[in-house]
């Protein structure tokens, strides 16, 4: 494990699920065209598949009395998740968490982020089918350390996440994984409206609207979610956590804007880089200050324990940079998700500069 990375972390599970859809006849495509990078899909294609050979039907784990009691009842809640998902928020009725895999790990892939050590601009890749994203998954690690190695020597910054879940776009019926199965139940159900949201949105090349609808998504499912299932007082214990968050993220965001100032000042290498390690020292006072307010971890405690760079802060504006403007989107439909979704696809179908003004117009 990367000790600067927890897979317990409260955010990690929300803001680092890595999109790897791996369409068989692409990978025939590649193989085909001798492309250079066979073997970063090469070891793509055996870590999903490796996923789908451990798959079980969650209806027959439930069904056989042998299995331990504990996982058929969370399995139990699972199913009842997915179908609040399907009947109440309009989401895709597809394969998807309809299966259980045990990886005999606590992680699921590892995702690499990467940014220019003075620009605040992650890196991005682009890949046969899905277009191009701000992240790149493994699951082979001495690939990962290979590569994230290399780009350091190229001065970028890179931050490493171990992901507990993903999607792969409707691409597989993914699985519920064990890696996920002793969440707490908010987190869980988040999760699942979370990358069903996916199947229903997704728009090629834009990582913070495809995250930021998801995670709206997320949001306001598990808010009704909780309301039908725990009442009020659940509601107002899942706002009050996710406000703290949103106290954390607004200090990231503002950090990385300071840093984009700086970067834009031009004075030389060695003064920017003196200047932005006192800023991101500044992050992590202001972070220690904020969080002796809070009773509880709010989902940052091992994510600032590591080093702070341009791609650790980049990571968490890709997932909240449009949030409240889909909440906004949202209760303009009066909480119609059906409705919702048609208008969020309108946005998504606009040139990307057109789309992200009518973002910023909600917001």
């Amino acid at each position: 494990m990367y000790s600067h990375r927890s897979l317990r972390n409260a955010a990690d599970r929300r803001r680092h699920r890595v999109r790897v859809a791996l369409a068989g006849l692409a990978l025939l495509g590649l193989i085909a065209s001798g492309c250079a990078q066979l073997s970063y899909y090469r070891q793509s294609a055996g870590g999903q598949m490796d996923i789908v050979q451990r798959r079980q039907a969650i209806d027959t784990l439930i069904a056989d009395e042998r299995r331990d009691a504990p996982l058929r009842e969370r399995l139990e809640h699972v199913r009842e998740m997915r179908a609040f998902a399907i009947d109440e928020l309009g989401l895709p009725d597809t394969g998807s968490y309809t299966q259980y895999a045990d990886l005999g790990r606590d992680y699921a892939v590892l995702a690499l982020y990467a940014a220019p050590a003075f620009s605040t601009e992650l890196k991005t890749w682009c890949y046969p089918v899905v277009g191009c994203a701000a992240y790149r998954g493994y699951f082979d690690r001495a690939m990962l350390e290979r590569y994230a190695q290399a780009l350091k020597q190229q001065n970028y910054d890179v931050y490493i996440a171990a992901v507990p879940a993903y999607s792969t776009l409707g691409w597989f019926d993914d699985p519920l994984l064990n890696t996920v199965l002793d969440w707490p139940e908010p987190q869980v159900a988040g999760l699942i409206f979370h990358e069903l949201a996916h199947q229903q949105l997704y728009v090629e090349g834009d990582t913070a609207f495809n995250e930021s609808f998801a995670t709206a998504v997320e949001r306001a499912g598990v808010e009704r979610w909780l309301q039908v299932h725990d009442g009020p007082a659940a509601v107002q214990r899942y706002r009050r956590r996710w406000e703290e968050r949103g106290q954390v993220v607004r200090l990231i965001a503002q950090a990385r804007r300071d840093l984009q100032h700086l970067y834009a000042r031009g004075v030389s290498p060695a003064d920017m880089g003196l200047a932005k390690q006192q800023r991101l020292d500044r992050l992590r006072q202001q972070y220690a200050e904020l969080r002796r307010g809070f009773s509880a971890d709010p989902g940052f405690d091992a994510w600032f324990a590591g080093e702070l760079n341009n791609a650790r802060l980049g990571s968490v504006a890709a997932y909240n940079e449009y949030v409240d403007a889909f909440l906004a989107l949202l209760a303009e439909q009066h909480n119609d998700f059906r409705a919702f979704y048609a208008r969020a696809a309108q946005m998504g179908a606009l040139p990307q500069q057109q789309r992200q003004q009518s973002l910023a117009g909600l917001m």
